[in-house]
């Protein structure tokens, strides 16, 4: 059979939650952040993304070039100067050839553990004859791309492999004391003697 403890109005025992505000606030806070991180895990687990609010925006990264800008260059007309004018520096140039420029534009956002989803991905390539004519106009997708594998090997390095204790007491005994005094004492850089 429980017992009621009956309390008069206005009293109240030492140590209770109404007489610390840091207490009193504690279940609500609690409460809060439970709710907060029940929500997440929800979002989460449930496949659907973070709220708008919660993510980070889009990134363009590169030079991205605008299609209308881009329908405004002729080929056998503009030049290098056109180009330059209207869409900017090349993002690359071919490694043996001047007259090919690359505009690599990439959009991103980042998602969990610092990497970068691409959300979209655009080259493109002009191409200049050698009087710096417009010749071509090639553009590449994601799509287009190759998959690179990355071998996961490490470059050896010339030298021993001493461990740790051998690293640190590894100079120990080889230096000698220097003489401040500026005569040839001991430890004297000078051979002369």
């Amino acid at each position: 059979m429980p017992v009621c403890v009956t309390q008069e109005p206005g009293t109240q025992e030492p140590g209770t939650q109404e007489d610390d505000p840091v207490l009193s606030k504690l279940p609500t806070r609690l409460l809060a952040a439970r709710l907060f991180a029940a929500l997440l895990a929800s979002a989460a687990l449930g496949g659907c993304g973070l709220p708008a609010f919660m993510t980070f925006p889009p990134q363009v990264r590169g030079n991205k070039v605008d299609e209308a800008l881009l329908t405004q260059l002729v080929p056998g007309t503009s030049t290098r100067a056109d180009v330059t004018a209207l869409i900017g520096t090349p993002t690359a140039r071919a490694t043996f050839d001047d007259n090919t420029w690359i505009y690599i534009g990439l959009v991103t956002k980042p998602v969990i553990a610092a990497t970068n989803e691409v959300l979209d991905q655009q080259v493109v390539v002009l191409t200049f004859d050698q009087q710096g004519v417009l010749r071509g106009i090639d553009r590449k997708s994601q799509s287009d791309s190759v998959p690179v594998s990355v071998v996961s090997r490490a470059t050896p390095a010339p030298g021993n492999d001493a461990s740790f204790m051998q690293q640190l007491l590894g100079n120990v005994g080889r230096f000698s004391p220097v003489d401040t005094s500026g005569g040839h004492g001991v430890g004297s850089n000078n051979r002369s003697n």
